[in-house]
C-alpha cells in the first residue's frame, strides 16, 4: 500500500491523495484553493477510480480534470455531486471573469459529469484489489469518510465533525489500521456550540436594536443553511443573497442527509431572497443579510458592505475560518477590505463567531483514540505538529509532504 499527496498535506486546501494497491491507483479528493490567484495541486496520474468526500471546492474543484482526461468514475453521495457541480460551474465563471488560468473548461466539466457516480453511506463497493465503504463524516450534508479494505485497513476522513450541529449529525470513529485524517484545527479547540449560538444571536440583536444592519458573510455550502436555522423564529427582517439560495434547494431535496429536514425547509422559507437590484435595495433597508462569499473574496457581500462600511451602528459578523491571504483575513487583521480594487477602511463593527464544521483539537484526539489505528497520517493542516505531539506516544504518526511517497 502506497500513499502520495498531490496537495493538502502540509496546508489547508487543495487536498488530493493517491492510494496505490497492487496495480491499481485510486484518488481520494482533488481540490484547489480559491485564493487570488488560485492554488492548484500536483497533476494526478491515471487512476482506476476517484472518491470525493464532499463538495467544498478545496476537495472537489479539480475532479473535472480527472473525469475528462481519464474518463474515471467519480464516486460521492448525491448531495455532494449536485453541490460540487454547482461549485465547479461557478469556479469556471470566476476564472474566466478574472483571467485566471483554467485547469479545465466547460467541455471538460460536461464530460466529467457523465462520470459522476452516486453512492450511499454504509454500502460497500468492490474495486479490484480493494473494497470501499462510505461512512458519514458529519461535516456537511452528504459528507463522507472512506474506509478501504486491502492488504491493510485504511480510513480517509476528508473533513470531519464529531459534534451534532443543527444541520447534520456528527460522525463516530471506525476501527482501522491506518487513519488518514484532516488536522485543520490542530492545536485549537472550539467553544461549546450552544455558547457560540447564544453570543451570535445576542450580537445580532444588539446590532438590530441600535438601528444597524447585520451583514453575515456565509459560505454557500453548509454555513448558509446552518445560520438560517440558528436565526429561525427570531422575527428579523432577514434577507438571503448569493449561491446559498441554490444550495438550499439542493439540500432540501436530500432530506435523508439532514438532521432536521423540516427545520431547514422552514428556515429557508422565512428568509426573503434577493434576485434583482430592487431586492438589493430592499435588503439594505432590512435588519439582517446573509450573503456569500464567506471569506469576502467575491459574491454580493462586498456590495452590501460598501453601503454600510462607514456606519458604526452596522456590523459584519463573520461565521467561518478566514484563510490566509483572503479579504476576510485582511479584515480581521487590519480592519480594511479590498473593494472594487481599492483598500477601504471599515468603520462598522466586525465580529467573529466560530461556527466551524470541523472537529477541534480535543475532538480529533478522541476520534483517533476511537479508531484505534496503528498509524496516523495527518494532512490538510498547517499546524499538524501540535496534534502529533499528543498522539506520538501511542501511535506511529506521519506528517507527509506534498509529492512524498509513503509505503505502509
Amino acid at each position: 500500500m502506497k500513499l502520495r499527496f498531490l496537495g493538502g498535506a502540509e496546508e489547508v486546501g487543495s487536498l488530493g491523495m493517491v492510494l496505490e494497491v497492487g496495480t491499481g491507483r485510486y484518488l481520494f479528493d482533488y481540490g484547489f484553493t480559491p485564493t487570488h490567484p488560485p492554488a492548484f495541486p500536483m497533476e494526478a496520474p491515471p487512476i482506476e477510480a476517484a472518491f470525493l468526500t464532499h463538495s467544498h471546492i478545496d476537495h472537489s474543484g479539480m475532479m473535472p480534470s480527472i473525469g475528462s482526461k481519464y474518463h474515471t468514475k467519480i464516486h460521492a453521495t448525491k448531495p455532494t455531486l449536485d453541490v460540487a457541480s454547482l461549485l465547479m460551474e461557478d469556479s469556471l465563471k470566476i476564472w474566466n471573469a478574472e483571467g485566471f488560468a483554467n485547469p479545465y473548461d466547460e467541455h471538460d466539466l460536461r464530460i466529467a459529469k457523465k462520470e459522476f457516480t452516486s453512492i450511499s453511506h454504509e454500502n460497500t463497493m468492490d474495486f479490484g484489489d480493494i473494497q470501499v465503504t462510505p461512512h458519514t463524516a458529519g461535516h456537511i450534508p452528504g459528507s463522507t469518510m472512506f474506509e478501504v479494505q486491502a492488504d491493510r485497513e485504511l480510513m480517509f476522513t476528508g473533513d470531519i465533525n464529531t459534534i451534532n450541529t443543527r444541520l447534520v449529525k456528527g460522525t463516530s470513529p471506525v476501527r482501522t489500521e491506518v487513519l488518514v485524517m484532516e488536522s485543520t484545527y490542530a492545536g485549537r479547540n472550539h467553544p461549546p456550540r450552544d455558547k457560540i449560538e447564544y453570543e451570535f444571536l445576542a450580537k445580532v440583536e444588539e446590532v438590530v436594536d441600535r438601528g444597524g444592519l447585520a451583514i453575515i458573510p456565509v459560505f454557500a455550502v453548509g454555513r448558509t443553511q446552518e445560520i438560517l436555522m440558528v436565526l429561525r423564529n427570531q422575527g428579523y427582517d432577514l434577507w438571503l443573497d448569493g449561491m446559498g439560495k441554490k444550495v438550499n434547494k439542493l439540500y432540501i431535496q436530500h432530506k435523508h442527509y439532514l438532521r432536521n429536514h423540516k427545520a431547514l425547509r422552514n428556515a429557508v422559507n422565512e428568509a426573503k431572497e434577493v434576485y434583482s437590484p430592487k431586492g438589493f435595495r430592499m435588503a439594505l433597508s432590512g435588519e439582517v443579510i446573509l450573503t456569500t462569499s464567506g471569506m469576502l473574496d467575491g459574491g454580493p457581500v462586498l456590495s452590501y458592505i460598501n453601503k454600510v462600511k462607514d456606519d458604526p451602528d452596522s456590523a459584519i459578523l463573520l461565521t467561518g475560518y478566514q484563510v490566509e491571504g483572503t479579504n476576510g483575513r485582511r479584515l480581521l487583521e487590519s480592519g480594511s477590505l479590498e473593494i472594487k480594487g481599492a483598500l477601504e477602511k471599515v468603520q462598522c463593527e466586525v465580529g467573529f463567531f466560530d461556527f466551524s464544521a470541523h472537529s477541534g483539537h480535543a475532538q480529533l484526539l478522541d476520534f483517533v483514540n476511537g479508531c484505534d489505528p496503528e498509524t496516523v497520517v495527518l494532512c490538510h493542516g498547517d499546524n499538524r505538529e501540535e496534534l502529533a505531539k499528543d498522539l506520538d506516544d501511542r501511535y506511529e504518526v506521519i506528517l507527509p509532504k506534498m509529492g512524498e511517497e509513503l509505503f505502509l
